[in-house]
């Protein structure tokens, strides 16, 4: 029995779900199909994603095409649950990329088709809602052609398309059309076949078919099916070409244990189910598992955990197996399986041998935050937990906690996300919360050179530490890089460690509050002193250095190298492409400039425009919501994260949740009363 874990991924309403229903229909997994709009789909299973007919989190669920389980993931299409979909995109061996036959390519539609060839995973293509009024066939296909890729294939035309009655027929070797077709666009990617098509010799259709097979199972190509998932018009055929044209998992059984976690959950007792794709060995009941992650860094610079590993017992695994999940001794590779016992496991985690190779973020980070205010404020400690839960299904999220102003903030993709994590907060944990106005998320970077160091147990300095740090711009992209100029046995590992991670703590808070990225921070002095006692005494920390020295004087150091190095503010400028009447364009320009804009020279098409550029991401949401206005509602706008661009005029500040190191005096007055009340003054 072979294995293939299948994504279907999407636009949000292009039909994904209703194919999945579809799928599971016909492969005699379920009897009944159900229905978005009713809510009683089988992946759909949270209250929130059957109320408001959208899909939040990834769902997993099997079905046998012959000799082949299908490990079936549906994912969120809403650009809002993008973090969703990425961390699926890890575990695949194929995708179904569905695209709805009326609003045809869209925004998400791109986003996702360019991630997919970025991480050469096989793709097929779905054209949904053939049965549905407007639906089009060969301007969907020369648009899937123009915009996400010219290396796909028709494989069947469709009568009656936009009728209920649409049916789909699949082309075969007796249309000269179609073979034509294919053989040119197979040979263009394989010599053996370009030289007989060149020589006119000819060849046998089972020779393209093989042909076909091989490239798409390659991400060289991409086969284009056509269907409705509501009638079952194409479903056949695509469940035909899943079969033969997407390869199976691949993974070695014997080999060492590796695999990837790529969703957790809470059970009814409130464990911790981990979802995991294992590529290679077997993870059995009571195995002691080792799982984690190595330090690597997101898009946004943050530097992660160095090393981070640790080790639990399985207590229990579930497989997927005809639409429901079944209790197994083992989860092998090419297999997912949901694992119990491992209860510090996270998002993204490695179980056994870590890859190497992996990408920590494959999608444009959250570019906003908001505020969440507990009703009543008595609720603030139970919302950080209930936050917190949330946090390990979606490390995205990203907590800031406020200690100052006891508030706590969360990231965001857009605004009808933080309507689910309202309404999740409501109905899973009891607290009713608002939200204070969306404010946009941006990041620092340094301008020059800066350096400071500080003597211990020197005036200013009230602890027994020696540290003197540089920090100099880095390459964008490049994220926080720690150097030494100091030999690493001049101290104890333990405060060597403790001025590295503090470094990072500290640079989440620059000049103006906003997280310092693509900067190097270089060690330039340290000094200690050691452990040491009285006379006939037990060790004394008021004359030994400790970890706590280092990480307290550290942050002062370096924000004023980092205050003589200097910064600039940079926000998320997202490109976008905007469709509208030709009339409408000088209206719409004067809009795009008030709202800071940057469009390029407009194509005029007839009676047709089309406007890009970039707009900053703070004034995305204005621009969608004046475009109905401006363009009598036939505007057409995609948008997608594009940079980071410095801000002109008035520069953003963000409060800051320290106690400011950049205030010696608040600072000191802070930390040594601190020290004090733990019973550590000098």
């Amino acid at each position: 029995m072979h294995l293939l874990n299948l994504g279907i991924l999407a636009h949000v309403d292009a039909g994904k779900t209703s194919l999945t229903e579809r799928l599971l229909h016909t492969a005699g997994v379920i009897d009944e199909i159900g229905s978005v709009d009713d809510g009683n789909t089988r992946t759909d299973s949270l209250a929130l994603e059957r109320q408001r007919g959208i899909t939040i989190k990834s769902a997993v669920v099997s079905f046998a095409i012959d000799d082949i389980t299908v490990n079936l993931i549906d994912t969120p299409g809403h650009p809002d649950f993008i973090a969703e979909v990425e961390r699926v995109l890890s575990v695949l061996d194929g995708a179904v990329l569905v695209i709805s036959a009326v609003e045809g390519v869209q925004a998400q539609t791109r986003v996702l088709m360019r991630t997919l060839q970025r991480l050469r995973i096989p793709t097929i293509v779905f054209v949904n809602k053939t049965d549905r009024g407007g639906a089009r066939y060969a301007s969907v296909l020369r648009a899937v052609s123009e915009k996400l890729t010219p290396a796909v294939v028709a494989m069947g035309s469709v009568d009656g398309i936009g009728t209920r009655g649409a049916r789909c027929a699949p082309f075969g070797e007796s249309d000269p059309v179609f073979v034509s077709r294919l053989t040119e666009l197979l040979a263009e990617r394989d010599d053996a076949l370009l030289a007989a098509y060149v020589d006119g010799a000819p060849l046998p259709y089972s020779r393209l078919r093989e042909a076909l097979a091989a490239q798409t199972g390659q991400a060289l190509i991409h086969p284009v099916f056509f269907g409705s998932a509501i009638t079952g018009a194409g479903v056949d055929a695509l469940i035909s070409g899943i079969r033969e044209l997407l390869p199976a998992s691949r993974g070695d059984a014997d080999g060492p244990v590796s695999g990837t976690v790529f969703k957790v959950e809470r059970g009814p007792a409130g464990e911790k189910v981990a979802y995991v794709r294992m590529f290679s060995g077997a993870v059995r009941t009571r195995d002691r598992l080792p799982f984690g992650r190595g330090g690597g860094r997101g898009e946004s610079g943050e530097r992660g955990e160095p090393g981070r590993r640790d080790e639990a017992k399985v207590t229990a695994i579930s497989v997927f197996d005809q639409g429901s999940t079944v209790r197994a001794a083992s989860v092998r590779a090419g297999q997912i399986g949901k694992l119990w016992g491992l209860g510090d496991v996270r998002i993204g985690d490695a179980v056994g041998v870590a890859d190497a190779g992996a990408i920590d973020h494959l999608f444009a980070p959250p570019t906003l935050e908001s505020v969440v205010v507990p009703c009543p404020p008595a609720d603030r400690g139970e919302l950080h937990f209930a936050l917190a839960q949330l946090a390990e299904q979606d490390p995205l999220i990203n907590l800031r906690q406020d200690d100052i102003r006891k508030e706590v903030s969360v990231s965001l993709y857009g605004e009808v996300q933080k309507e689910v994590i309202q309404a999740t907060l409501a109905d899973e944990f009891g607290i009713d919360v608002t939200f204070r106005r969306t404010t946009t998320i941006c990041l620092e970077r340094v301008v020059g050179t800066g350096s400071a160091f500080e003597v211990g147990d020197k005036d200013p300095n009230p602890f027994l530490a020696t540290i003197g740090l540089r920090v100099d711009p880095g390459p964008i992209g490049s994220g926080v890089q720690y150097r030494l100029e100091v030999e690493l046995g001049s101290m104890p590992f333990s405060l060597m460690r403790a001025v590295e991670e503090t470094v990072g703590e500290t640079l989440r808070q620059g000049i103006h509050g906003w997280q310092v990225t693509d900067c190097i921070v270089t060690m330039t002095h340290s000094g200690y002193w050691p452990r040491q006692s009285h006379s006939h005494a037990v060790f004394d920390k008021s004359m030994s250095s400790t970890a706590g020295d280092f990480r307290n004087l550290t942050p002062l150091v370096l924000m004023t190298a980092l205050k003589q190095a200097g910064t600039t503010v940079h926000e998320p400028m997202h490109r976008f492409r905007l469709e509208l009447p030709a009339d409408t364009l000088g209206p719409a320009l004067p809009v795009l400039a008030r709202l800071r804009a940057v469009p390029r020279t407009p194509a005029v098409q007839g009676a047709s425009c089309v406007l890009e550029g970039e707009i900053p991401a703070a004034r995305v949401h204005e621009l969608q919501q004046q475009l109905p206005a401006l363009t009598r509602g036939e505007g057409v706008l995609e948008t997608a994260f594009d940079s980071y661009r410095a801000v002109v005029g008035t520069v953003p500040d963000r409060p800051r949740t320290d106690h400011n190191p950049l205030n010696r005096k608040e600072y000191l007055l802070h930390t040594v009363r601190r020290i004090a009340g733990q019973g550590e003054s000098r």
